[in-house]
């Protein structure tokens, strides 16, 4: 009993609470499914942190890239690690590969990469991701 106390007490169950909570929002579940891909692009802009044109760059990301078929999940977060130098960060989960090539060869994303991404984004790091 004592045990569980120390653990209730000290937070942990809160923080494990909370980090499931965190997992469950992108799609529901904590893993990928079999054939899913997580799509993931760290990057900074040229506009300060936080700043009007930053805060207009990642509205329009949202509504442009979440309009897009295909496109299962879209997360966007800001960096707070002191370990990177990019700024923020975006995740996307798709069924499959061929989702994901669909929506990076979809008019709308192209655009937004030529008109946006192409133009305000300083340097990025794209990773994809399977289940093992």
């Amino acid at each position: 009993m004592k045990r569980r106390q120390f653990i209730v007490g000290s937070g942990v169950v809160v923080a494990g609470s909370s980090l499931t909570t965190l997992l469950s929002s992108c799609g529901g579940t904590t893993a990928l499914q079999p054939g899913e891909v997580l799509h993931t692009v760290t990057f900074s802009l040229k506009h300060p942190l936080a700043s009007a044109e930053a805060n207009l760059f990642i509205a329009d990301a949202k509504r442009i890239l979440t309009a897009v078929p295909g496109v299962e999940d879209f997360q966007a977060y800001r960096q707070c690690s002191p370990k990177s130098d990019m700024q923020y960060g975006f995740l996307m989960r798709f069924r499959d590969q061929s989702a994901m090539d669909a929506y990076t060869a979809h008019p709308d994303h192209m655009a937004f990469v030529t008109a946006r991404w192409d133009t305000e984004v300083t340097q990025f790091q794209e990773s994809d991701f399977i289940s093992l």
